[in-house]
């Protein structure tokens, strides 16, 4: 038993040797194949960097262009707008200095109402003084008359009297 154990040991180190005398082969392979690809990838890299530095220009040029446009439209539009504003403001003055003119126009003859009410309250004032100076002057020409308790010096003296 020991001899054919020794025997499949043998046969299975062979077996390892031979796969391992083979192994530098593929490992030379494999390092042919990696080397390969690393200039693929190296290829593929200076293509892909070249592609977007072109892009990068495109988009740049686009975005200077469409800038530009953007620019002119906006000060086209400025333009409108300042014109518009200046039209609506002329017609906002025109419609400030009409509405103006009524309200003078209503205040003047508010002012002429309460002008012509004032007189009539101030000539009513006068008229009613007039009668209250009339009344008293009339009272007073009544206490000079001889005969009045009033006006006489004894009725004088009896009030100062009573007092």
């Amino acid at each position: 038993m020991k001899l054919e154990t020794l025997e499949k040991r043998v046969g299975i180190l062979e077996d390892r040797m031979e796969r391992l005398e083979r192994l530098p082969d593929r490992v030379a392979g494999l390092e042919l194949q990696i080397a390969q690809f690393r200039e693929d990838v190296r290829g593929e890299f200076s293509a892909l960097r070249g592609e977007m530095r072109e892009s990068n220009g495109q988009l740049r040029a686009e975005m200077s262009a469409l800038g530009g446009q953007l620019r002119a439209e906006m000060g086209e539009l400025g333009g409108q707008l300042r014109a518009e504003m200046g039209e609506l403001g002329g017609q906002l003055r025109a419609e400030m200095g009409d509405l103006g003119g009524q309200l003078r126009g209503e205040m003047r003859t508010l002012q002429d109402g309460l002008r012509h009410e004032m007189r009539a309250l101030n000539n009513d004032t006068l008229t009613q003084m007039r009668i209250l100076h009339e009344d008293v002057i009339a009272r007073i020409g009544m206490l000079d008359r001889p005969g009045n308790k009033r006006g006489s010096a004894s009725g004088s003296k009896a009030r100062t009297k009573k007092r």
